[in-house]
């Protein structure tokens, strides 16, 4: 260790060794495949040690690594630095008290950054106490610029973040902090996953309790994290850390975020939404940045051209129905349209079921009726068929069947 202006950091040496025994615990762990992944930890006030790009966290050595500066600039490696080292370079400079960061795609985790949903149940004290919760910050197409910029609202307020549809990222005083918490983050997904979807029942803690917890975290040292949703008179209250940081309210008992403008929302300038609709009144995420407004009440989209089909100039589909006003995604990129009143196929017979009156066109039900009206003669009225007429009528239709058969 050695200590610059007033902060101490880890040594080259030790900052290399450490990331080369994290990257075999994360490929040990499982919380990355092939090529997933990296870390990075710094080594003075401007400098940071990371991880190469297209090797494997598990089998890494130290002449892969690769030595950099907070703008980017490559100082010291025969390697390339990974693509993402933006979000870790924007961490740093979001807060510089922060030493190390990791990123992964540990599976539990991942699901819920797949499925837009932030790690906040109060159930596990553990997880209020030493990690918080982790909110979820909007899509980014990996590589770009858009991912630092959806990080950065959280750095100062949290103590990592999922990446929607992608994984998870977390920060520390200390690589092996960041990296500890990398495993919490998995640890509370795994207990949320089972609890909430396998088990089927969550406890969660009352507000007087959280507090308790949240009193005893700031006396750890603990500044970020933010406030869980708590129980309070029966009913489920949601605070949002960086928005209650702002001075901003709780959300009415009940609804989610219903009365707090939070997160990304927050920082777009986004308005709160109406109790009981999830955010309904506020244009947020990829929709905000495209100057869409969300969806209303109960719709799925069905007031906001949100996403590929807004790309593509399309509607989104009607409330309840499935596409059926839009042709949207593979389907619009297929050239087809959307649902409605199925077309009858060409040189396909329409199924008759018994009992139906209907006629079957090319050769099918009319041209066995015209037989059977033949056969009644002339002058003779339309009364329907006989049973001569009915089994002149199957042997026809047997006919017609075996010659199509033949040809």
């Amino acid at each position: 260790m050695m200590t610059i202006q007033g902060m101490k950091y880890k040594s080259d040496f030790e900052a290399k060794k450490a990331i080369l025994d994290i990257g075999r615990r994360m490929y040990a762990k499982g919380f990355v495949a092939s090529n997933d992944g990296n870390i990075s930890c710094r080594v003075g006030p401007n400098t940071i040690w990371t991880t190469p790009t297209g090797v494997s966290k598990g089998f890494m050595t130290q002449d892969m690594l690769v030595k950099m500066d907070l703008d980017g600039k490559v100082l010291m490696g025969r390697l390339k630095p990974s693509s993402e080292i933006k979000m870790h370079l924007r961490v740093y400079q979001e807060n510089p008290r922060l030493q190390a960061v990791t990123h992964a795609h540990p599976p539990m985790a991942t699901c819920f950054a797949i499925a837009g949903q932030p790690l906040d149940a109060a159930i596990l004290t553990e997880a209020i106490l030493s990690l918080g919760t982790i909110p979820v910050a909007r899509y980014a197409t990996p590589g770009t610029q858009e991912v630092p910029d959806s990080i950065a609202p959280f750095v100062n307020h949290y103590n990592g973040v999922l990446l929607a549809n992608h994984g998870a990222l977390t920060w520390g005083d200390d690589i092996y902090q960041a990296f500890y918490r990398l495993e919490s983050v998995e640890y509370y997904a795994t207990i949320l996953m089972y609890t909430g979807n396998i088990i089927g029942q969550q406890n969660h803690l009352s507000c007087e309790q959280v507090d308790r917890l949240l009193e005893i975290r700031k006396n750890m040292g603990i500044t970020g994290g933010g406030v869980p949703p708590c129980m309070n008179g029966g009913q489920l209250t949601k605070v949002c850390g960086s928005c209650a940081a702002a001075g901003e309210k709780t959300a009415v008992a009940g609804a989610e975020l219903a009365g707090v403008s939070c997160g990304n929302c927050a920082a777009a300038g986004g308005k709160t939404a109406v109790n009981g609709v999830e955010l309904a009144d506020v244009s947020c995420g990829n929709c905000a940045a495209a100057g869409e407004k969300p969806a209303l009440t109960g719709a799925e989209r069905a007031a906001s051209p949100c996403g590929s089909c807004a790309a593509a100039g399309e509607k989104p589909a009607v409330i309840g129905a499935e596409r059926t006003a839009s042709s949207c995604g593979s389907c619009a990129a297929a050239g087809e349209t959307q649902t409605g009143p199925q077309a009858p196929l060409k040189g396909v017979t329409p199924l008759v079921r018994p009992g139906d009156s209907g006629k079957m066109s090319g050769g099918g039900l009319d041209a066995g009726a015209g037989l059977a009206n033949a056969a009644a003669g002339p002058g003779s009225p339309s009364t329907g068929p006989g049973p001569a007429d009915k089994e002149a009528l199957i042997a026809e239709i047997v006919r017609r069947v075996v010659g199509q058969l033949k040809a």
